[in-house]
């Protein structure tokens, strides 16, 4: 996982799945490079290829949290895979998705 900070955004990347294995680690990290002046997450899911459960429920985790912040999060490009996950749970019509 990358992150890097541009303007009021913090952009993560490099996120290949997104389990119970690793999504408790990905939110502690958002969580702790979302510095002040940082309200919004973008976090790029072209290169996500598995997403379960957990992962879903770090998504909604990081999105309290930039909401809290009067931010956002999106989610960039998802990937065939992670789209299916978002469309079943209907998570789809929560998130903001930008193709």
């Amino acid at each position: 996982m990358h992150t890097e900070s541009r303007a009021d955004t913090l952009h993560v990347t490099g996120v290949t799945e997104l389990t119970a294995g690793s999504a408790r680690e990905v939110k502690d990290q958002v969580r702790l490079r979302l510095t002040d002046g940082l309200d919004n997450i973008d976090f790029d899911a072209s290169v996500l290829e598995f997403l379960d459960s957990s992962g879903l429920g770090a998504l909604i985790s990081m999105q309290k949290l930039a909401q809290e912040r009067g931010g956002k999060l999106r989610l960039l490009s998802p990937t065939p895979p992670a789209t299916q996950v978002l469309e079943l749970t209907r998570l789809h019509r929560v998130f903001e998705i930008v193709s």
